[in-house]
């Protein structure tokens, strides 16, 4: 089963004064009308399990008003275990800790992962390549260890080659020397990209079935390095992206940014052959996320064992009636779901009975 959610507390946290709110191990339907605070109770969940926020705020900003620090904690159960985790936010910085000693934010998942779908995500099939990266690198920070890593130092090493590049006149032996840190991170981060791409795509695939019927979804993962970056080893795959760099330096230059390498790929998807950005329908593009959180969800499971924590962030509002069913019976099969609405008519009797209900106010 692994761990659940059992409560959250929230202390000078956004809008919160302070706040306790304690969860089912099913569905917890959190209601209330705009900006009350729901978003921001999804907000701290996720802080706690994925150790980051969809919204991307600095320290200052997840702190209330008037206050120098927040808090927020949540105390995790199952399998005959207790874990509390927590983040201590001062204007500078957050601190997370488990069971009272600091980690990193990056080892928040090993607890409880977590699969957030909110607004936003709906258009991320015709949004450009960038959002689609965030949203593999988000998920990769979570289903593989070191991932986070290894994101962190190749994001470094392309900021320090793009600075150069900026230079009036940069030092050409200074920049091969970033060309090679930049080729050997690279090889290495897009290795496990790839990797976690393909199981990923295996059940996006799966899924999108079941919603769409006959439709024949293809998911293509589109290196700037090579065609294929598992054919390689890694050191071979660091000498061709090593090519690729020199290849495109001149353009580079032109450019002041680097043109190639991960940070530049792209996640695309075809209906019938078509490219789902442009000739998708949005209701086509809105199967696809669909099937890709849930494959999110399965990927989580598969990695680690547990099923993780789904947070679907006023969303059945985006959402037809029968997208919304497709979710809400996934929601069902075993998975602990928070769930925010304003109106709580998109949900049957029998799920408003089986579900716990938070009301949010003034």
């Amino acid at each position: 089963m692994g761990l659940l959610v059992e409560s959250l507390g929230l202390k000078q946290f956004r809008n919160f004064r302070e706040r306790e709110v304690s969860f089912s191990p099913t569905t917890t339907i959190l209601v209330g009308r705009n900006a009350v605070g729901k978003t921001n109770t999804v907000e701290a969940l996720q802080m706690l399990t994925a150790g980051a926020s969809f919204r991307h705020p600095t320290p200052s900003q997840l702190i209330l008003a008037d206050c120098e620090r927040a808090r927020i904690h949540a105390r995790l159960a199952g399998d005959g275990r207790v874990v509390d985790v927590a983040c201590d936010i001062t204007p500078q910085r957050r601190q997370f800790s488990r069971n009272g000693k600091h980690c990193q934010a990056a080892d928040m998942p090993s607890s409880l992962m977590s699969v957030l779908f909110c607004p936003d995500d709906l258009s991320l099939v015709k949004r450009g390549a960038s959002f689609r990266r965030v949203e593999l690198d988000g998920f990769g920070c979570q289903a593989a260890v070191g991932y986070s890593k290894l994101l962190a130092a190749y994001t470094r090493a392309i900021e320090q080659r793009n600075r150069l590049l900026k230079d009036e006149r940069p030092d050409l032996s200074l920049l091969s020397a970033w060309d090679s840190s930049v080729a050997v991170g690279g090889a290495t981060l897009l290795q496990a990209r790839v990797r976690l791409f393909g199981r990923l795509r295996e059940k996006i695939l799966d899924v999108y079935g079941s919603i769409a019927g006959g439709e024949e979804l293809t998911c293509t993962y589109e290196s700037t390095v090579c065609d294929d970056p598992l054919a390689l080893s890694r050191e071979g795959l660091a000498e061709r992206f090593l090519a690729r760099l020199e290849e495109a330096r001149s353009d580079d230059l032109r450019r002041q940014q680097t043109t190639v390498g991960p940070h530049r790929d792209d996640m695309v998807f075809a209906i019938d052959g078509r490219d789902a950005r442009s000739f998708g329908s949005q209701g086509q593009q809105r199967s696809i996320v669909l099937a890709l959180k849930m494959a999110e969800v399965l990927v989580s499971e598969d990695v680690t064992g547990s099923r993780p924590l789904l947070l679907l962030d006023d969303v059945m509002s985006e959402l037809d009636e029968t997208r919304r069913q497709s979710v809400i019976e996934f929601a069902q099969s075993g998975i602990q779901t928070v769930v925010t609405t304003t109106n709580l008519g998109y949900f049957s009797d029998e799920l408003l009975g089986r579900s716990k209900v938070v009301e949010f106010g003034e």
